[in-house]
């Protein structure tokens, strides 16, 4: 993009993340977008298809973007952080994004962006993780993480982001870094701890 360009592209995106604070998503039209944005209607479609690549554009903008270049440096928790950091930082945007609903929704643009961030960070460790892709194939592994952590961003906006992103990156890496076996042991180990305290209380 020469700077002329790069300056009406961000003009555009900047006049739509006004407007969705203001309004629902299906309200706003692509001359709400323009005027905003002290353009004329035309100049938008050599920007954008529709609303929804505007909305794309911001997310990938704001939330991945930056986290390329950790994962390019094999730091996958720190990018998780940064990208948790960037909702919390900007959470009246994405109290409103995570409405947009349907086809091309808030939630499959999170989920699509973190596939193509798993695949990115499968290829930083080589292509064959132990022996898993003998039943999966390095794009399920990372549609399969990518669905995990989509609902939890999902869950978390729509709680409305009361967890701090510090907090909720070290649930993360908690949830990730156990097996289910993990998991039910402990529970199990918790459970019968918390019985022995009522029996000892009761003695």
């Amino acid at each position: 993009m020469n700077s002329k360009r790069e300056d009406v592209h961000e003009a555009l995106l900047e006049s739509f993340k006004k407007l969705i604070l203001k309004n629902n998503f299906d309200k706003i039209t692509i001359k709400m977008i323009t005027d905003g944005a002290g353009l004329i209607r035309p100049t938008f479609y050599n920007h954008f298809a529709d609303k929804y690549e505007v909305l794309e554009q911001i997310c990938y903008n704001d939330i991945f973007k930056g986290s390329e270049m950790l994962i390019n440096n094999k730091m996958p928790y720190e990018a998780i952080h940064y990208m948790f950091s960037r909702i919390e930082n900007n959470k009246e945007f994405y109290l409103k994004a995570i409405k947009v609903t349907g086809q091309n929704s808030f939630e499959e643009i999170i989920s699509s962006n973190l596939t193509n961030m798993f695949k990115e960070l499968f290829d930083q460790y080589g292509n064959n993780p132990r022996n898993y892709e003998e039943q999966f194939s390095i794009d399920d592994i990372a549609e399969y993480y990518s669905r995990g952590l989509t609902f939890i961003i999902k869950r978390w906006i729509e709680d409305g982001i009361k967890v701090s992103a510090k907090a909720l990156t070290k649930k993360y890496e908690i949830l990730v870094t156990n097996s289910l076996d993990d998991i039910i042991h402990k529970r199990i180990e918790c459970t019968n701890r918390e019985k022995l305290t009522i029996k000892d209380n009761t003695i």
